[in-house]
């Protein structure tokens, strides 16, 4: 049996369900347990090298996609067991829920005043430093975690799937997760993570540029939300980051980056939209809405995308005979 659009499109709305009403498991989660089989790799392969990084890049990436394609050929033979595939696997690699979650937690602990609750919960949503952030600041770094992780959590996934099915999904998701685990700049993986991180751009690509046009669409004020994409996104150091900032900064009014601490170093980023007002507390919650339309719309786009392509292969092999 060939590729399956249809069960492609109702596994990955029932897998985008599961991860809206269940949300991340707080055990055995799949993606912790790809994280600590990488870790493992690590361990035996580090070297202060981009080749060793690269090598440990294409073990753990390539070996999760290669499972994920050898499950999806085992469940070709039946549309319900690829449908079961597809949700489980899109349930598993999405995490839009957990994403909202964490960013009311702290936008609720803003709201109430207690800034020291703010900044314990925020490692969990990124990675700079909270004892150098005040709660404005504490409110933009989750506003700005809010937009890159919709791409990355969310609509880098579901663009990945639909070019690629399961394999897709899983493969994607694991990029995703080496970058987090070694695609920074700390001396350790400044060359080891070096294959990570570029992978990761290039994998990130697509849905970013998707998350920033349905961020723009999906905003209350389309026309200044692709003013502040067109004119900042590029100034951002990040190829990705950077149109999806830009675009929830136009899109919910806001002016985003400046000075951060991340990772023990100061970092002066671009501002986008520097012509907007300051982030505040109540624009968390705004933020989390906007990421939820966009996800949804991401949904419906990869829903269609996979069965205009899968209709148009049909088209195609009709002719041919």
């Amino acid at each position: 049996m060939r590729a399956d659009p249809i069960g492609f499109a109702c596994g990955a709305a029932l897998g985008f369900l599961g991860d809206r009403v269940l949300g991340d498991p707080r055990r055995g989660h799949p993606v912790a347990a790809f994280g600590r089989a990488a870790q493992t790799v690590e361990q035996r392969l580090w070297r202060d090298h981009r080749g060793h990084g690269a090598v440990h890049a294409l073990l753990c990436a390539g070996g999760a996609a290669a499972g994920a394609a050898l499950l999806a050929r085992a469940a070709r033979a039946s549309r319900p067991a690829g449908i079961a595939l597809t949700a489980a696997a899109t349930w598993a690699v999405l995490g839009g829920t957990s994403l909202g979650r964490e960013a009311r937690a702290i936008g609720g602990a803003l709201a109430a005043g207690d800034e020291d609750v703010a900044r314990e919960r925020l490692p969990h949503l990124c990675g700079r430093d909270p004892q150098a952030l005040d709660g404005q600041q504490i409110a933009r770094a989750v506003v700005e975690s809010v937009a890159e992780n919709t791409s990355d959590a969310v609509v880098g996934a579901l663009v990945w799937g639909a070019l690629g099915g399961v394999p897709g999904l899983v493969g994607f998701r694991a990029v995703n997760t080496l970058d987090a685990m070694v695609g920074h700049k700390s001396p350790r993986y400044r060359r080891f993570g070096w294959a990570s991180a570029r992978l990761d751009d290039v994998a990130g690509w697509p849905g970013a540029r998707l998350t920033a046009a349905l961020a723009v669409l999906a905003g209350p004020d389309p026309r200044g939300a692709w003013r502040v994409v067109r004119r900042d996104a590029s100034r951002h150091p990040s190829p990705n980051a950077g149109p999806v900032e830009a675009a929830f900064a136009g899109a919910l009014g806001v002016r985003l980056g400046g000075t951060l601490a991340y990772a023990g170093r100061v970092e002066h980023r671009p501002v986008l939209g520097a012509e907007n007002r300051p982030v505040a507390t109540d624009d968390i919650e705004r933020a989390v809405r906007l990421s939820r339309r966009v996800s949804l719309l991401a949904l419906g786009t990869a829903v269609v995308g996979r069965l205009s392509v899968g209709n148009f292969a049909r088209y195609a092999r009709r002719r041919s005979r």
